[in-house]
């Protein structure tokens, strides 16, 4: 019987293959079989906007890289609260991701009495995508007629016209919104704020004259600012953007000291979604990002791309929470 044990060997080693195949087999599917089918990007605004431009340039780029079409959603509402919720409530499986903007997962946690998702505990982040400086922004004709030419010239009318004009918004507790309130709060202004359900509706009442100024994401506005639609004053990130070398910041040129409300995008999924998964999307999302072409696209509208990991846009957003939480304070503004 001692001389008949190594078929025995034989048979236990090709056994223990086996089993570890199966127990390697649950990764390994993950790994490889992702995605099967079309992944959806949730855009929580309506199109036109920044959020949606960016989510719309790197779509493409993934269907590529994965093989399988990255779809654009756009679910607009309540100040991008819509479309994180709907993301938020979905299942972690990697077909379901959220384009989310410093509103979303920076402002809304501050600005809201009820918020119907965790910006941080329902969501796993998978990479910042661009930041973006506002721009203030008013209808070209308006200012003409109304001889306004500068932030100073406008602050002075405003003052003397309270309630007069009509700032326009891509919805309550966006960081238009906030950039606005901001702007109103510094300058003892008042403005009529009109919420839109993303920037690309609120463009549009720019262009025809139903609104008066806006604190718009550079991209997004800067199709109507070359075309002359919309005189620019100033932006609103404490430096000014290479992509509109020539206008001051909003600190310059309106004297107020500090004044900074720029605006971020990025990829997120709910949480629970496998770690493999969201670390392929971030490297694609990166390579992309940083590809000649696609670059070079979003710095010439003023975004500046990104692409950093999972973990490093974790403590970006938990930072952005707490550096807005007393500039929502400070500024009044609350959204039941």
């Amino acid at each position: 019987m001692i001389h008949n044990l190594q078929p025995f060997r034989r048979a236990a080693l090709v056994l223990c293959a086996v089993v570890a195949t199966f127990i390697a087999a649950p990764g390994a599917v993950a790994d490889n079989a992702w995605p099967t089918r079309p992944v959806k990007i949730v855009v929580p605004f309506a199109p036109g906007g920044t959020t949606d431009i960016l989510a719309r340039a790197i779509a493409p780029e993934l269907s590529k890289a994965f093989g399988q079409s990255f779809i654009v959603d756009n679910r607009g509402g309540a100040g991008g609260n819509l479309g994180a919720d709907i993301v938020a409530k979905s299942a972690a499986d990697g077909y379901t991701l959220l384009m989310g903007t410093v509103g979303t997962h920076g402002i809304n946690k501050s600005l809201y009495s009820r918020l119907p998702y965790d910006p941080q505990k329902d969501f796993v982040p998978i990479t910042l995508v661009a930041g973006v400086p506002n721009v203030m922004v008013m209808n070209a004709d308006k200012a003409r007629a109304l001889g306004i030419g500068n932030v100073m010239e406008f602050i002075a009318y405003a003052k003397a016209h309270p309630g007069e004009l009509n700032m326009a918004s891509s919805g309550n507790g966006t960081s238009i919104h906030l950039a606005g309130e901001l702007f109103k709060t510094m300058t003892g202004t008042f403005m009529t704020h009109i919420p839109y359900t993303g920037s690309g509706p609120a463009m549009m009442g720019m262009v025809s004259g139903t609104v008066d100024v806006m604190f718009d994401n550079l991209p997004s506005a800067m199709p109507q600012i070359k075309g002359g639609k919309l005189k620019a004053f100033a932006v609103t990130s404490a430096q000014r953007s290479a992509a509109l070398p020539d206008l001051p910041t909003v600190e310059e040129a309106g004297k107020l000291k500090g004044f900074d409300a720029s605006s971020w995008f990025g990829l997120l999924a709910p949480a629970g979604t496998p770690p493999d998964i969201v670390t392929r999307v971030q490297v694609e999302t990166a390579k992309a990002l940083n590809s000649p072409a696609i670059k070079e696209k979003l710095l010439a509208q003023g975004a500046i791309p990104s692409g950093i990991t999972s973990a490093e846009f974790a403590r970006f957003i938990d930072a952005e929470i707490r550096k807005w939480a007393p500039v929502v304070k400070a500024s009044g503004a609350r959204v039941d």
